[in-house]
């Protein structure tokens, strides 16, 4: 291990093979860092809080500390968990949950840029990106693979579906569906199409591409209500994986569907 002198690692902390802690950093005492990890200078990782293997915290980064939800109550044993390969940028907050056993988590393989925050109680899952300045309210849940543009802003509760891209500067109000490419228009966030770029990088067939594009038409553009739309969708489109992981998405939303 390589640990400045001026860092701060506290009694109890555990720490693995490889793990490196840069100056003025500080570990407390109920961190456990998996092997490889790099903690930057100045940056804070503090609470229950569990990081994976070779993750790397940039300087200045605040992960851990107590929640801003003013329901927590002092003494109350919360979480934070963060997956392997994940990167967490200058500045960025990762608070722990609110409630009693409560979990914040960041899977794996994610980057979470400068200035982002993840409240309380908030799951991100694999491969999610965050784009500089992101904020999460609590309980906001980003499936693997979503990409969320820059200075976005979640409202508590919201969901954005795996492989969705939402665009910067965007209001997420209501749940954003998986695959679909979504942007601010008229002071609303819409699902513009689906999101052929980011599908095709990861190699999804052609085939799933186009059943998930006429399932978009018929949701958005063919004037039905949605009850209507969904059941046209699961009559007239292939029913691939992609398309049922859809029409099932629209079906289990609480907050609505942009």
């Amino acid at each position: 291990m390589k640990i400045h002198p001026t860092a701060v690692v506290e009694d109890g902390a555990k720490l693995g093979a490889d793990v490196e802690i840069g100056p003025y950093a500080h570990i407390g005492k109920d961190v456990v860092l998996g092997d490889g990890t790099v903690v930057r200078q100045g940056a804070i990782v503090d609470g229950h809080t569990t990081v994976g293997s070779c993750c790397e915290i940039f300087p200045y980064a605040c992960i851990g500390m107590k929640t801003q939800d003013l329901k927590y109550k002092e003494g109350s044993v919360s979480y934070v968990e963060i997956g392997d390969r994940t990167v967490i940028r200058e500045f960025a907050t990762v608070h722990l949950g609110t409630a009693d056993g409560e979990k914040t988590v960041i899977g794996s393989d994610c980057l979470f840029m400068c200035y982002c925050h993840a409240a309380h109680g908030v799951v991100m899952g694999n491969h999610v990106i965050c784009s500089n300045s992101v904020q999460l309210a609590g309980d906001v849940h980003l499936e693997d693979w979503a990409i969320v543009g820059g200075c976005s802003a979640a409202h508590q509760f919201c969901t954005v579906g795996r492989h969705a891209m939402v665009g910067g500067m965007s209001k997420i109000r209501q749940d954003v569906p998986p695959f679909m490419l979504c942007d601010m228009q008229n002071s609303d966030l819409r699902a513009i199409g689906v999101n052929v770029v980011g599908l095709t990088r990861r190699e999804f067939p052609k085939e799933t591409i186009h059943a998930l594009k006429e399932a978009h038409r018929i949701i958005y553009r063919n004037g039905l209500n949605r009850s209507q739309a969904l059941e046209l969708v699961e009559r007239d489109v292939e029913p691939i994986d992609e398309v049922k992981e859809l029409v099932r998405f629209y079906r289990n939303s609480e907050r609505g569907v942009v």
